[in-house]
């Protein structure tokens, strides 16, 4: 007993602070501008109940955090393979009429003792797992071509069901941070170089006029709107040209807290405000000083989870580490991207920060899982 209580306190003290006050603001950041995005004076309405539970997704995310940060982070890259046919499975589940939840024409969510929950969030980071697992192993040949297909194909399964719903956003985050571990784990950089090219090609693909023969109608949509938002200013451009206007008109401080006229007026539409489009209500209310800090608080935890990659004990970890925090990068760059026009709409939210249940949890989840690295750096097992 008294042994098991000194492990858990050398784990307590061994925690990557920095990154944890790094975390824990972002979070508070987030909350605050759910009140804000929720907030309509007396009458808040349905999307003032987003507020009160996000605190109870976000408590549950750091107990989850909490629990993988005590865990030793092998035994879920030795169980990586099993999470991620579990995450297959609930990935197909979402297609089974009477199982899976369609939500304005997608199937995304599955309803869990009546609480929806979104099996895609859990498949990046099952996804990450079982890279980080294959990709470490001893015998693979990391420079060969094999392996660059392998990864591939692990990632690509996950890809299709995800694009199927349809989620293209959450789908495409898949493949960049499936190409930062192959670069890690030392793959051959002809091959990257390739695949980069590959990608390039494939954006080409989606602004052309043949993207209407490769994308749903949707999809196509989105992308004519992001050439030109003035299209269809009070259809599909309206949350485009809505966000940029906020993040604009916040000027060098900002509105002041609950003051955003964009977001309290409901310009900014109050059903995406306090998810996808949270940035707008951050840059308006606390404009171009509150905006960049919070880009700093997000490289300076992205460098953090970099350091954990960097001296991880062994190569499981790093790419681990390096997993996470290109999900967390991708996720911050679309996001922001997307909300100051420089990115098609893609759905996808800010981690810490946006509303949303499933994907507090995972953003929660990978964050414990790099500090489970980071506690067991250097060789030192605790």
């Amino acid at each position: 007993m008294k042994k098991r209580m000194q492990t858990g306190w050398r784990i307590f003290l061994a925690q990557d602070w920095f990154a944890v006050l790094l975390a824990a603001g972002l979070l508070a950041a987030g909350l605050t501008f759910i009140y804000s995005a929720s907030w309509r004076g007396e009458d808040t309405g349905i999307v003032g109940a987003w507020f009160s539970k996000q605190i109870w997704w976000a408590a549950l995310g750091a107990v989850v955090a909490l629990a993988l940060a005590a865990t030793d982070y092998h035994f879920w890259i030795r169980h990586g393979g099993w999470l991620y046919l579990a995450s297959l499975a609930l990935l197909a589940l979402v297609f089974v009429p009477g199982i899976g939840k369609k939500v304005y024409g997608a199937y995304r969510w599955l309803v869990v003792f009546g609480i929806p929950v979104q099996p895609s969030e859990f498949a990046k980071v099952s996804t990450v797992l079982v890279l980080a697992q294959v990709l470490s192993s001893p015998l693979l040949q990391r420079r060969s071509f094999g392996t660059v297909l392998l990864a591939l194909g692990l990632m690509a399964l996950p890809f299709g069901l995800i694009l199927k719903e349809p989620d293209l956003g959450t789908a495409m985050v898949l493949v960049p941070t499936a190409v930062f571990m192959l670069f890690a784990a030392g793959c051959a950089l002809r091959y990257l170089v390739g695949l980069a090219l590959l990608g390039f090609g494939g954006i080409a693909l989606g602004l052309s006029p043949l993207a209407k023969h490769v994308l749903s109608d949707y999809q196509h949509e989105r992308i004519l709107t992001f050439l030109d938002p003035s299209r269809d200013p009070l259809g599909s451009g309206w949350n485009a040209l809505q966000s940029a206007i906020a993040v604009g008109s916040g000027g060098w401080s900002g509105k002041g807290f609950l003051n955003g006229t964009q977001n309290v007026l409901g310009f900014l539409p109050r059903t995406v405000s306090p998810t996808d489009f949270i940035f707008p209500v951050i840059a308006e209310e606390k404009g171009f000083i509150g905006a960049s800090l919070l880009l700093l608080a997000f490289a300076a935890l992205l460098t953090c989870y970099i350091r954990t990659a960097w001296t991880a004990k062994d190569p499981a970890g790093s790419l681990l580490a390096t997993g996470i925090a290109g999900l967390l990068f991708c996720h911050v760059f679309v996001n922001i991207g997307m909300t100051i026009g420089l990115l098609p709409i893609t759905g996808l939210p800010l981690p810490f920060v946006s509303s949303g249940g499933s994907f507090m949890v995972s953003t929660l989840a990978g964050f414990g899982l790099v500090q489970s690295v980071h506690v067991r750096r250097m060789r030192r097992e605790v």
